[in-house]
């Protein structure tokens, strides 16, 4: 048996307050002439109405540095990250390093602008196992949401011209994290559960799959009792509750680092090739119908869900043509690791077409 021998991040900064030693962490890594880019999620901008004046007056801009605020209103395409490359190449021709300041989608734009920095094509071409070739520039990830474990793992997951996939390979994790609870504070409730739920979702099918090892059990056993401790425990939220679903995310991504995740997963991919729905509502919006294949933990996901007064939406699904629906099947059927993980070897006799064609109805 061959052992997978994973790449994990270089640098780790934990700490309310972190982000301030910022400029000190990425010192080292400028080079003369050529700028650190940071990637910030759009929710940042004064245009967007975020309140994000104080966290963008905090970034440690020097000599023609570059502040670019990405639009996250859907999860990363390869045609933006490969405008994004070319823009700086056009401008700069190259960089020192790739900082990216925000959620799930935002951390793994800069990931995969900094590998499209050294490697040449499309990123599209980069979407599947091991295809990268080159290291990219010096990257850092500072979530400023906590649940989705992007700044952890090895993938970058993006929307090509004809899938949705990560470009998972030993060059993605980043070279640096700060976590810094401070930052995830002023997040949206809705927004708060549904990353978190990410966390949770992980934990679940990571828990339960047929890759579970003891590494993998560690880091998922710790991190689901901190997203319980968030969402089912805490009577309201206060710091203590920031800081322990950033761990979560932390741990609930190294959890599948050495596993993988399932059934919600999978399906969600394919709702958000299709209809543009971001990662962590699509899989709250999948893991309601779940009870034949994770009841225990449906059952705990409903509790969260009434408990913290969230809407999941429904119907999603309704009159969207045969076309639409084989494209989405296609999609999600593509995951083969998730489903050999969620359902074991002989997962294709279990998930046929028909089945999943009905589950998407529910949605």
């Amino acid at each position: 048996m061959a052992f997978r021998n994973f790449k994990m991040v270089g640098y780790v900064v934990y700490g309310r307050g972190s982000f301030n030693q910022l400029d000190e962490i990425i010192a080292p890594h400028r080079k003369e002439n050529r700028p650190m880019v940071f990637l910030v999620d759009h929710f940042f901008s004064a245009e967007s109405g975020g309140n994000g004046k104080p966290l963008i007056n905090r970034i440690p801009v020097r000599g023609n540095d570059k502040v670019i605020f990405v639009d996250v209103t859907y999860e990363p395409k390869t045609t933006y990250v490969d405008k994004l490359a070319q823009q700086l190449k056009d401008e700069f021709g190259t960089v020192s390093g790739v900082i990216g300041i925000g959620g799930g989608s935002t951390m793994d734009l800069a990931k995969a602008v900094s590998l499209m920095m050294k490697n040449p094509g499309s990123s599209a071409d980069y979407q599947g196992w091991d295809l990268v070739q080159h290291a990219g520039v010096y990257k850092a990830g500072i979530p400023t949401l906590s649940g989705t474990g992007a700044e952890v793992s090895r993938t970058t997951v993006l929307t090509g011209p004809t899938k949705k996939l990560g470009m998972n390979s030993d060059f993605t994790p980043f070279d640096q994290i700060i976590l810094d609870p401070e930052l995830t504070a002023n997040a949206p409730a809705n927004q708060r559960f549904y990353t978190g739920m990410d966390c949770y979702i992980h934990c679940i099918e990571s828990l339960e799959g047929t890759y579970l090892n003891e590494f993998s059990k560690s880091y998922g056993e710790k991190a689901l009792q901190l997203c319980r401790d968030v969402f089912v425990h805490s009577s309201e939220w206060t710091n203590d509750c920031d800081d322990k679903l950033m761990m979560a995310s932390y741990a609930g991504g190294m959890s599948i680092a050495y596993s993988q995740v399932g059934v919600a997963h999978a399906v969600s991919y394919g709702l958000s090739y299709l209809l543009g729905t971001k990662h962590g509502i699509g899989n709250c919006i999948v893991m309601n119908h779940l009870e034949e294949y994770y009841p225990e933990g449906v059952k705990e996901f409903k509790h969260m869900v009434e408990k913290n007064k969230i809407e999941i939406p429904v119907g999603i699904c309704n009159g969207l043509s045969d076309n639409d629906f084989e494209k989405m099947i296609n999609v999600s059927l593509g995951m083969k690791p998730l489903w050999e993980n969620a359902l074991g070897k002989d997962w294709e006799k279990i998930m046929t077409r028909e089945k999943l064609r009905k589950l998407f109805e529910k949605l």
